[in-house]
C-alpha cells in the first residue's frame, strides 16, 4: 500500500487522480449502513405507514439517485457511467431499526466504493427525514464498505467481525 495520499500532489495540494491511462474493467462495490429507531417509528416505517408515506420506497429511490450524483457532492470523485445500482432496506434482527445495503456496478477506470457508500448514507438520511415526526432520536451508524471488486487494488471483503 502506498504511503502517499493519492489525491495530493507532492506539495500537498489536492487534485483529482489521473485515470486516463487505466484500463476499463468491471467494478462492483457493496456498502452497508444501519438506522435504529424507537419501536413506534420502526413499526410505522416497516408497515409503510409513516407520516410522509412509504419511507422504505422513498429511501431506496433516494439511495439510487444519490449514487448517480456522487461526483457532484464528493469533490474529487470522478463521474462514472454506472451500469447498476440496487438499494435494499430490511428490518434488523431485533426489530429496532433497518439494515441498508447498496450494490453499485460500472465498467470504468475507477471504483464505485464512494457511490455505494453515498447510496446507503442518503437512504438512511431519507428514512430519518420520513420518520422524524415519530422519533427524533434515530441514530444512523455503521456506514461502511462491505465488498469491492475490480481494479488494480483487487478484491476486498470486509471481515464480518470488524
Amino acid at each position: 500500500m502506498s504511503e502517499r495520499l493519492t489525491h495530493q500532489d507532492r506539495e500537498g495540494r489536492v487534485r483529482m487522480v489521473e485515470v486516463g491511462d487505466k484500463p476499463v474493467s468491471q467494478r462492483r462495490a457493496l456498502a452497508g449502513a444501519h438506522i435504529s429507531m424507537a419501536e413506534p417509528a420502526f413499526r410505522a416505517v416497516r408497515d409503510g405507514q409513516g407520516p410522509k408515506g412509504n419511507a422504505l420506497y422513498a429511501a431506496e429511490l433516494a439511495g439510487i439517485l444519490a449514487a448517480k450524483r456522487t461526483a457532484d457532492l464528493i469533490p474529487l470523485c470522478h463521474p462514472l457511467p454506472l451500469t447498476s445500482v440496487k438499494v435494499s432496506i430490511e428490518p434488523d434482527e431485533d426489530g429496532s431499526g433497518f439494515d441498508i445495503h447498496a450494490e453499485v456496478c460500472c465498467d470504468g477506470k475507477t471504483g464505485v466504493e464512494m457511490e455505494a457508500m453515498m447510496a446507503v448514507s442518503v437512504a438512511a438520511l431519507t428514512l430519518y427525514d420520513m420518520a422524524k415526526a415519530l422519533d427524533k432520536t434515530m441514530t444512523i451508524s455503521a456506514v461502511r464498505l462491505l465488498e469491492k471488486s475490480g481494479g488494480r487494488s483487487g478484491d476486498y471483503v470486509r471481515d464480518p467481525d470488524s
